[in-house]
């Protein structure tokens, strides 16, 4: 990119001071380098980005099928994913051919024009030798000049071409630069006081837009060492009640307290280190057990990974394994089944919130699992997220939630006695249990 264009000036200049008459040549020549590299660089961008879109077609096919590896066999789509596969493939294959098309012809015509310089200069210069005009010495030079103007031209367009290709790479890759919605704005030495938790007229949407809201009205306190049951039909929003807790999104109006404090006066950090949530759907990381239990508490000591392990029910099975707490999980904790996983993602916070955690192990399990954080986290505000009425049962009180609105809240007592919805979820469930 430097030594191209150093060359094309120093070789154009020493060029016109041999025979300015004869460099006029250059002026037919170079605008048709100009012209060939415009269209290469307005025609082969857009080519490119499609390309590399047919790249994530391709890439998206093989991620699903490593996946989802079990469903593809269970459902014996193996064919049928193969020749997805294929298809992504072949539509790449036309794309990328479509975008080297025109990248292939660049060479063709820039020698084009430097060998039809190289003749008209050999015909222009020769007569002016036979006439006297130039010497042959000159002559030789000024065909070495041309040859580096030339080329130096070809070594632009090279780079040029080469810039295309990554424009369109880095037009994907600065969406890593986005700013971001929830910035760490607050004093780094307020700390959470309590696992106090209030709601105050809080409202949400996703699409940050008033009149398209997941949330509405959300009024609640809730005391520290409370245990909160959350229920709701599908899409009533539970789980992005309890997101807005640990600010993982920003409420659209409103404020959320916690520790008495709104939640955007504490450093991200401090305010997720003192809120602790097991998902429904749990990632375990690469390394052993112990690695990932440590993610929760980094300095724990083996008998506190022991510990809380058998609080979750999770000790038994560990220790089921040849090498116990050193077990290596494999990627995404393929070696442990569904319960597994949401036994081992645990921490002892302020405030804990279980977000339906315990839909993959069975109703004894789930009842000693809760009789476990009764005892062991007497103090932590608990939010329990659930679809069977028996885990929230036991709760302080139960939230239930109807397309984004709280219906109503009150013991399991009261809310069978005056809530429809959570009387008929109670009944539907008791009627399967019979």
């Amino acid at each position: 990119m430097i030594r191209g264009p150093l060359m094309f000036i120093c070789a154009i200049f020493m060029a016109v001071s041999i025979n300015a008459q004869l460099s006029m040549i250059f002026l037919v020549a170079v605008p048709v380098l100009v012209g060939v590299l415009s269209l290469v660089i307005v025609k082969a961008y857009p080519r490119f980005q499609r390309m590399l879109d047919q790249y994530d077609g391709m890439n998206a096919s093989v991620q699903e099928n490593l996946v989802g590896i079990r469903v593809v066999k269970a459902f014996v789509r193996s064919d049928h994913e193969s020749e997805k596969f294929r298809q992504a493939a072949v539509k790449l294959q036309e794309a990328q051919k479509k975008a080297e098309r025109l990248l292939i012809v660049n060479m063709p015509l820039m020698n084009f024009v430097v060998y039809a310089c190289m003749i008209a200069i050999s015909w222009f210069g020769g007569r002016q030798i036979i006439a006297g005009n130039m010497l042959t010495g000159q002559f030789f030079s000024f065909l070495s000049y041309l040859m580096q103007t030339l080329m130096s031209l070809m070594m632009i367009s090279m780079n040029f071409v080469g810039l295309v290709m990554a424009r369109a790479s880095i037009h994907r890759i600065v969406v890593l630069d986005e700013p971001l919605d929830i910035t760490d704005s607050g004093s780094q030495d307020i700390q959470v006081a309590d696992g106090s938790v209030d709601f105050e007229n809080v409202s949400f949407s996703y699409a940050k837009q008033g009149d398209n809201l997941t949330l509405e009205n959300i009024d609640l306190h809730i005391r520290s060492g409370e245990t909160i049951g959350v229920i709701g039909g599908t899409g009533s929003a539970k789980t992005t009640l309890v997101q807005l807790i640990p600010r993982l999104y920003d409420v659209y109006s409103g404020s959320l307290k916690v520790g008495g404090r709104d939640v955007r006066e504490y450093p991200l950090e401090t305010l997720r280190n003192a809120v602790a949530m097991v998902l429904q759907k749990n990632v375990l990381f690469s390394g052993t057990i112990k690695e990932n239990l440590r993610w929760g508490d980094e300095n724990a000591t083996d008998e506190q990974i022991e510990e809380a392990c058998r609080a979750a029910q999770a000790h038994d099975f560990v220790q089921s394994f040849p090498d116990g707490y050193d077990t290596d999980l494999g990627q995404g904790g393929v070696n442990v089944s569904g319960g597994q996983k949401q036994r081992l993602c645990m921490k002892k916070p302020k405030i804990i919130i279980l977000d339906d955690s315990t839909s993959a192990v069975d109703t004894a399990t789930d009842s000693k699992i809760r009789q476990a954080l009764r005892e062991k986290l007497s103090g932590t505000t608990t939010f329990i997220i659930a679809q069977r009425v028996t885990s929230v049962q036991d709760a302080d009180r139960i939230i239930v939630l109807n397309d984004g609105r709280i219906d109503a809240v009150g013991t399991h007592e009261e809310l069978l006695a005056s809530n429809q919805i959570y009387r008929e979820v109670y009944e539907s469930q008791q009627k399967g249990v019979a």
